[in-house]
């Protein structure tokens, strides 16, 4: 009977929320129009893009082709969201070598990747990007997309 008022210390995890990267990136891709899907996949390697996919600014589409590229409400910036929400100068994308990083500049309402409010944080392939009322996705060149 002693063993029968112990506890039992099992837990029980659920894995189906999980899913694959590639996964996620083929269920962007199926949101997209045709015309979204051949840009993204005439990405050459090396370079990258951010692309809103939903939201008033879909279709929107910003090549990542400089070591740096700034975004904010001030036309000065390589990227600019008008949208008062976003601050003059909000973040910054930073490419070194192959990979791509986006750091937050101190912005009023926060930088999101994939829902997260985030300093600076790593992209990959299918990440979003939330800035003011811009939903954007990365995407980079060279995979091969089905």
């Amino acid at each position: 009977m002693d063993q029968a008022k112990e506890k039992d210390l099992t837990t029980t995890i659920n894995l189906g929320a999980l899913r694959s990267v590639s996964d996620h990136v083929s269920a962007l891709l199926d949101k997209a129009t045709q015309n979204e899907r051949d840009v993204i996949a005439a990405l050459p390697e090396g370079s990258a893009m951010l692309i809103a996919l939903s939201g008033p600014s879909r279709g929107a589409r910003f090549l990542l082709n400089s070591d740096l590229t700034s975004i904010g409400r001030s036309t000065d910036n390589e990227i600019f969201l008008d949208d008062v929400t976003v601050s003059r100068k909000h973040a910054q994308i930073i490419r070194s070598g192959k990979s791509y990083s986006v750091k937050d500049l101190g912005s009023l309402n926060g930088t999101y990747v994939d829902g997260k409010v985030e300093e600076s944080a790593q992209l990959s392939d299918g990440m979003e990007l939330h800035i003011g009322k811009y939903r954007l996705h990365f995407f980079v060149g060279g995979k091969v997309r089905t």
